[in-house]
C-alpha cells in the first residue's frame, strides 16, 4: 500500500467516522448558534465594541462561529484521538504504510468536514433571527477564513491527543480550549482588558483567528500579521503533532 493511498483512505474514513457520530455532530453544529442567540440577545443593532467598528452583533458573529468551530476540531480529535491510541487502533495503523504526516493531515481533514457547518448555522442563524447584514463577498470570504482558520486547532487537537493520556486529556484539553477562548477574545472583546492583557492575548491563536473575521466584517483584508502568526502556529502544532506520532510509533 503506497503512502497516498493509506492517506486518503484513511482521512476518507475518519470523515465517514464524524459524520456518523452524531451526538458529537448535534452539539457542535447546534451549539455555537445557541450560544449566539444567548449571548448576543440584549445587544442592540447599533451598540459597537469599545474601540472598534464593529457591532456587538457582528463581533458575536465571528466570535460563536469561530468558537464552534475551535470546539469542534480541539475538543473532537484530542479525546478521540487519546481513546484510539487506548483501545489500540493507532498500534494498528503503524503496520500500514502511512507516514506520521499522513496521519496528522487525516486528522485535520475530518474535522474539517464538521467546522463548516457549524459555522454556517451560526452565519443562518445571524442573518435570519438577529437581521445581520453583510455584502455576498463578505459572507463568503468570513465562511472561508473561519474554516480555514480552525485547520490550526485541528491540529492542536492532534497534538494534544498524542501528549496526554486517556485519563489527562480532557482536562488539559478544557484548561486549554477555556484559556484560548477567553483570552483570544471569543466570549468577551479583548479591547476591554487591561493593556498587559491585551499584549499577551494578541500573541494566542484565538486573538489572530478571530480578527480575521472581524477584519473581513467591516469590509477590509485580513491583517498580514494575523494571517502570518496563525500560519506560524499552524506549522508547529502539526509539525509537533508528527514528531508526537512517530514518537509514540518509537515507544510501542
Amino acid at each position: 500500500m503506497s503512502t497516498t493511498f493509506a492517506s486518503s483512505s484513511l482521512i476518507k474514513l475518519e470523515i465517514l467516522r464524524t459524520l456518523r457520530n452524531k451526538r458529537f455532530m448535534f452539539f457542535s453544529v447546534i451549539y455555537p448558534s445557541v450560544l449566539f442567540l444567548i449571548i448576543s440577545g440584549p445587544a442592540s443593532k447599533t451598540a459597537k465594541v469599545p474601540h472598534t467598528d464593529l457591532t456587538m452583533q457582528l463581533y458575536y458573529l465571528v466570535a460563536m462561529a469561530s468558537f464552534g468551530a475551535l470546539t469542534a476540531v480541539l475538543m473532537g480529535n484530542s479525546e478521540r484521538i487519546a481513546k484510539e491510541r487506548e483501545k489500540g487502533w493507532t498500534r494498528q495503523l503503524r503496520l500500514t504504510a502511512l507516514p506520521g504526516h499522513g496521519y496528522v493531515i487525516a486528522k485535520i481533514a475530518s474535522a474539517a468536514t464538521v467546522t463548516l457547518p457549524t459555522i454556517v448555522v451560526v452565519e443562518v442563524v445571524a442573518a435570519a433571527v438577529k437581521d445581520v447584514r453583510m455584502e455576498a463577498w463578505q459572507w463568503l470570504a468570513l465562511t472561508f477564513a473561519i474554516w480555514a482558520g480552525s485547520l490550526v486547532f485541528a491540529a492542536l487537537g492532534v497534538a494534544i491527543g498524542y501528549l496526554a493520556s486517556g485519563d489527562a486529556v480532557r482536562p488539559l484539553t478544557m484548561i486549554i480550549y477555556f484559556a484560548l477562548s477567553i483570552l483570544g477574545g471569543l466570549w468577551m472583546p479583548s479591547t476591554i482588558f487591561p493593556t498587559w492583557l491585551q499584549n499577551i492575548a494578541k500573541w494566542l491563536p484565538t486573538h489572530p483567528y478571530a480578527a480575521l473575521g472581524q477584519a473581513i466584517e467591516v469590509g477590509h483584508a485580513p491583517h498580514l500579521q494575523d494571517v502570518l502568526v496563525l500560519a506560524a502556529y499552524l506549522v508547529a502544532f502539526a509539525g509537533g503533532a508528527a514528531w508526537l506520532y512517530r514518537k509514540d510509533t518509537r515507544k510501542a
